[in-house]
C-alpha cells in the first residue's frame, strides 16, 4: 500500500550517539579502510541484538533510521599479526599453533566522529531494551561506544508528493536514487560461521549530501521537522533539516539462511 493513502501512525524514536564510528565495506581488504558514510542494516539490528542481550529472529521487523555525523579522518592503526607453524600435539596430529615470528602491519582507516543515530521503531518490546541495554552499544567497532539520548514517543506522517531522504540507506531496486551504490547484508545468522542475510545493492545516501528528492514511500515525524525549523530561526546560516524516514519492512528465517 502506498504511504500517502496511510494515516499517521505512532512510534518510538529512540536516539543514540557516539564520539567515534566506522561502517566498513563489506568484502574490502586493502591497506585503507574506509567507512560508509551510514551503517548498513546488519549493524543496526546488531545494535538491536546487543540492547536485548540476545539473537533476534526478525521473522517480522518494521524500522527506519536516520544516520548524521559531524566530520570524518582518518587513523593509522598497527595490526599485530602472529605467523602459525604447524606442530604434533599428544595424539601425533599435525595441528597450526601461534608461533614466535610477528610482524606489524599498519592500516589507514577512516572513522567518523560526533555521530548521531535516530532509530524509528513500532514493538514496544524492543525499544525497552534500550533503556537497560544487556551489552554495551557499539557503532561499529568495539571502541566505538554508543550511548541512549532519548527514547519518546511520536506521530510519523506520510509524506505527501516526493520524499526528501538522505542519512538513510534505500534498496536500489525499485527506487534506483542517486548515491553510493553498495551491496550490503541486512542480517547475519548466528550459526559458525555466520552467514550473510538478505544481501543486496542499496543506495548509501550520505548525510553530508543534499537531500535526494524521489517518489519514494516515506514518513516524516513533525516533532524532529520542528526542531529543525527552530534550530534555523537562531543559527543564522543554519540548513539543519530534517529527513524524511524510509521503512524497512525485514522477515528472516535463521533456520534456513533466508531473508524476505
Amino acid at each position: 500500500m502506498d504511504a500517502v493513502a496511510q494515516a499517521p501512525r505512532p512510534a518510538f524514536r529512540v536516539r543514540v550517539s557516539s564520539w567515534t564510528c566506522s561502517f566498513r565495506y563489506p568484502n574490502l581488504i586493502s591497506g585503507v579502510q574506509p567507512t560508509l558514510h551510514v551503517p548498513p542494516l546488519s549493524t543496526v539490528l546488531g545494535l538491536l541484538n546487543a540492547a536485548a542481550g540476545r539473537y533476534l529472529a526478525h521473522k517480522q521487523l518494521e524500522i527506519g533510521y536516520v544516520f548524521d555525523f559531524a566530520g570524518q579522518a582518518v587513523d593509522v592503526e598497527t595490526i599485530w599479526m602472529v605467523a602459525g607453524a604447524k606442530r604434533k600435539n599428544a595424539r601425533g596430529e599435525d595441528v597450526i599453533v601461534a608461533s614466535n615470528n610477528v610482524k606489524s602491519n599498519p592500516v589507514r582507516r577512516e572513522f567518523l566522529f560526533e555521530s548521531s543515530l535516530t532509530l524509528y521503531l513500532f514493538d514496544e518490546e524492543l525499544v525497552n531494551c534500550f533503556r537497560q541495554p544487556a551489552y554495551q552499544l557499539l557503532l561499529g567497532r568495539s571502541g566505538d561506544l554508543a550511548t541512549v539520548d532519548e527514547i519518546q514517543e511520536v506521530t510519523l506522517t506520510p509524506v505527501a508528493g516526493r520524499a526528501r531522504l538522505r542519512g538513510q540507506v534505500v534498496p536500489l531496486q525499485p527506487y534506483f536514487l542517486p548515491g553510493q551504490i553498495q551491496a550490503l547484508p541486512q542480517y547475519f545468522t548466528n550459526t559458525l560461521p555466520r552467514q550473510n542475510l538478505g544481501t543486496q545493492p542499496y543506495s548509501v545516501l550520505s548525510p553530508r549530501e543534499a537531500m535526494v528528492e524521489a517518489a519514494v514511500p516515506a514518513w516524516y515525524d513533525a516533532d524532529a521537522r520542528t526542531a529543525a525549523a527552530t534550530h534555523r530561526q537562531h543559527i543564522v546560516g543554519s540548513r539543519v533539516e530534517a529527513s524524511d524516514i524510509f521503512l524497512h519492512t525485514l522477515r528472516f528465517s535463521a533456520a534456513d539462511g533466508t531473508a524476505g
